[in-house]
């Protein structure tokens, strides 16, 4: 985290400042693609890739940053057998990308069985830090890593709806109830007690605070900040707005089997609507027009780097 007077005084590129640039992009194998069918997909991801490459050698200078290669790696996935590396960004398709890692490391036959709970507690993938220092070099040179994004907006939304709008016995006890005690006047004291009802503007102010009463989280970091995309040069960046195509195109390009596809069904609560950009205007009007501004402020790194359109 930045320190306090940092964080109001400087601009969110300066988080950026004093990195090194990343090598030159490594063409992607396309080896094991058969036929023209991906043409599009293909001349897409060039195009993304070429951005990303575009807006890092614009906001980085060659000065070090001063953090330890194996934070940088903590949310990489290992898949030793095909070879590729996976950067975990929640709300974005995680869970059924760890899924199809398990199939592919053959740790199951089909995605289709492995319930929630074994994606993630059952420790079954490997992260990149876990290896040695000579282990994460040569899977980083070696192997190609992926990433996959979302709209920062419908992302934040997504995780709000899933952690606050459904009983969790970790994110209403230890958020929830820090979350209603600092920024609701007058609760209850069964709402303190349980910390179960979390308003949306609850929420973001929390999010926006730079005296947070408890710390942040995976499920709405920003991609900058748990993947590192200018310092780690990815292969392939695929968005959730385009999960099917982008997925299947990349398990072609890794070799995968023939049968695996990317698992189409909502992990959890699936009845629910799916968090689209309606529904992220349902929960913005909840917000006053500076709470608006100072939440896409929030995520600025993360519209510039992956070409999302701003709110």
């Amino acid at each position: 985290r930045q320190p306090e007077q940092q964080k109001t005084s400087e601009s969110p590129l300066s988080w950026f400042r004093g990195v090194y640039l990343p090598p030159a992009l490594h063409p992607l194998n396309k080896t094991f693609i058969k036929g023209d069918e991906w043409q599009d997909i293909d001349s897409t991801q060039e195009k993304r890739r070429a951005f990303l490459q575009d807006f890092c050698k614009k906001y980085n200078s060659r000065k070090k940053l001063q953090t330890h290669l194996v934070h940088l790696v903590s949310r990489i996935y290992v898949e030793d057998r095909h070879k590729v590396l996976y950067c975990e960004v929640p709300k974005a398709g995680c869970s059924n990308w760890k899924r199809v890692l398990m199939v592919l490391s053959g740790l199951a036959a089909s995605a289709n069985n492995i319930s929630h709970e074994d994606v993630h507690y059952g420790k079954h993938l490997r992260k990149l830090d876990s290896y040695d220092l000579k282990g994460i070099y040569t899977r980083l040179n070696r192997y190609t890593k992926f990433i996959f994004v979302r709209d920062p907006m419908e992302r934040l939304v997504s995780a709000f709806r899933d952690k606050f709008e459904h009983p969790n016995s970790y994110y209403h006890p230890v958020f929830g109830k820090a979350i209603i005690k600092k920024y609701r006047h007058n609760a209850d004291e069964e709402a303190l007690k349980t910390g179960s009802g979390v308003k949306f503007k609850e929420f973001i102010q929390y999010l926006l605070d730079s005296h947070q009463p408890v710390g942040m989280d995976i499920h709405w970091e920003q991609v900058s900040k748990l993947c590192y995309p200018c310092l780690i040069s990815y292969d392939f960046i695929g968005k959730f707005e385009t999960l099917e195509e982008d997925a299947n195109y990349f398990l072609q390009l890794v070799g995968a089997p023939a049968h695996l596809k990317f698992p189409k069904f909502k992990d959890r609560h699936s009845s629910d609507k799916r968090t689209s950009a309606e529904v992220v205007r349902q929960y913005l009007k909840e917000l006053s027009k500076e709470e608006r501004q100072l939440t896409y402020d929030f995520y600025h790194l993360d519209y510039l780097m992956f070409n999302y359109t701003s709110p």
